[in-house]
């Protein structure tokens, strides 16, 4: 497909969303707008939109092209899958309720009333970290596709496709935040699901094949395996591995995340925030179900036509291209059209989303921005958009050192980056909230939740070795959390007085 034609769409897809920014800010752009959009979401529109934002890129080309991987992956992400539904559902019952009761702008106030200053910023600090990290990752996914299909026939360097692709991120986020991110969310999932269905139906179509056929033909393939019960010490894939790390994956990276759970705590009650995350959850399993559906039948579609699988410019294996070089060249036009725009959708609502969450966080939890004696402070407004562009900043400069550095799909980077920043998150929560009689040495807390990963680390590398040949993948999360909740307990002592919370 010509790059001028993709190229002429993302620009109109860009236009429609500095549109709607524009529309939904002219109003209201103040830092309660920006940060909680003025807690007067509609449950609905963030349910749906949430979809885009927790799918990203990654969903949308890495988990198809792992499909097929030479490591055997087949659906054994569905595994992974159903553990997040138990995550989203241990959110919604434990840990909304707890935000919503203490009406909390960032959720790492929690931390600051249960635990103090140091353990508060530390928390807040790690968010920052791996959030940062983890955006960069699935923007990067997006950003390749654009360079190999797109700017690299006009000679663009990588660099540039990074800084013009955030740069469309700030310009219609740094006014409205929060209020411009729930509509937009709700519009990129509608591309992205429209996308996901439709590129189904036009593989099936070139593959003659009807949608029953079709699914039956992903049942009976190489492809479709889903529960792997077999060898839980030496293998990575099996279901007790997946479903403990798809569980406190989830309770780290969305429920102890200040991007996910900021639009939760925008709508108006605890009622509608816990219809909201029951709603996406039913939506979650059902789409990653497609998306799975969508791999095999690429795979297919590539043994029955020749097509070679896709390397990049050192010859490794790239999965993740898989899924974008049979839409914009064994295809149609229009299925190409719709994969770039699907593929835009997802990865844009989880960046932008992203940008505005660790502004938030930044903004409330290290600049105090939701103090009542800041809230008017002359110059806040104009000091919330320099830290928005200093996050864009750093996005852009993890994009491009994890260019340098990446052979791996990056759905497996991301959950493995993941492990070793969120739990110290789990352990801080988990202390929090089942050790309310005991006092914690506060100032202890930033040495604890570097060598916890630190040890994790170390772990992970010499697991065969020290534990008989047991191999770690992203129930290592866990063990993060227990180690930096044992050595809270170090370093704490018997209350004089009992925590409610």
């Amino acid at each position: 497909m010509a790059p001028a034609v993709l190229l002429s769409f993302v620009i109109g897809y860009f236009a429609v969303l500095i549109a709607i920014s524009y529309f939904t800010s002219k109003n209201a752009s103040d830092n309660d707008s920006f940060f909680i959009a003025n807690r007067n979401s509609k449950w609905y529109l963030v349910a749906f939109g949430m979809i885009g934002t927790s799918l990203s890129g990654v969903t949308f080309i890495s988990v198809p092209g792992k499909v097929g991987a030479v490591s055997g992956d087949q659906f054994q992400y569905f595994q992974f899958v159903l553990g997040n539904a138990i995550g989203f559902i241990l959110i919604a019952t434990i840990l909304l309720p707890l935000y919503y009761r203490m009406q909390l702008t960032s959720i790492y106030g929690y931390i600051e009333q249960r635990l103090g200053f140091y353990s508060y910023k530390t928390a807040a600090g790690i968010f920052l970290i791996s959030r940062t990290i983890g955006s960069a990752f699935r923007l990067y996914l997006v950003v390749i596709v654009l360079q190999r299909f797109i700017f690299d026939a006009y000679q663009i360097p990588f660099w540039l496709t990074v800084l013009i692709s955030l740069v469309l991120i700030w310009s219609y986020t740094f006014k409205g935040g929060l209020k411009t991110i729930i509509i937009t969310d709700t519009l990129q999932t509608v591309f992205l699901v429209s996308s996901v269905f439709l590129t189904i139906y036009f593989v099936c179509d070139s593959l003659e094949l009807f949608i029953p056929q079709a699914f039956e033909t992903v049942k009976n393939s190489a492809y479709s395996k889903i529960f792997f019960v077999e060898d839980f010490i030496s293998s990575k894939f099996h279901i007790g591995k997946q479903l403990l790390g798809g569980i406190f994956v989830t309770l780290a990276m969305v429920g102890l995340d200040q991007d996910l759970m900021q639009k939760n705590l925008s709508c108006k009650n605890i009622g509608e925030a816990q219809k909201n995350m029951f709603t996406f959850t039913g939506i979650f399993v059902v789409i990653n179900i497609f998306f799975l559906s969508v791999g095999a039948l690429l795979y297919i579609y590539a043994a029955k036509n020749g097509i070679a699988m896709p390397t990049d410019s050192a010859g490794n294996l790239r999965t993740d291209f898989l899924f974008p070089e049979i839409a914009l060249n064994h295809l149609s036009l229009l299925p190409g059209i719709i994969f770039m725009l699907g593929l835009t959708a997802a990865t844009f609502a989880t960046t932008d989303s992203a940008l505005t969450a660790l502004t938030t966080s930044f903004c409330v939890d290290f600049l105090g921005m939701d103090k009542a004696e800041n809230k008017n402070k002359a110059g806040a407004e104009r000091t919330r958009h320099l830290v928005h562009i200093g996050f864009s900043i750093a996005l852009f400069l993890v994009i491009v050192l994890f260019n340098v550095v990446n052979n791996a799909a990056v759905v497996s980077a991301i959950f493995t980056v993941a492990s070793y920043t969120y739990g110290p998150l789990l352990g801080l929560y988990s202390f929090g909230l089942f050790m309310k009689k005991r006092d914690l040495r506060d100032k202890f807390v930033p040495f604890i939740c570097l060598l916890s990963p630190a040890i994790c680390y170390f772990l992970n590398l010499n697991s065969k070795t020290l534990l008989n040949g047991y191999i770690f993948d992203t129930e290592l999360i866990v063990i993060n959390g227990l180690l930096t909740f044992a050595g809270l307990c170090l370093i704490s002592k018997p209350a004089t007085k009992q925590t409610r919370f």
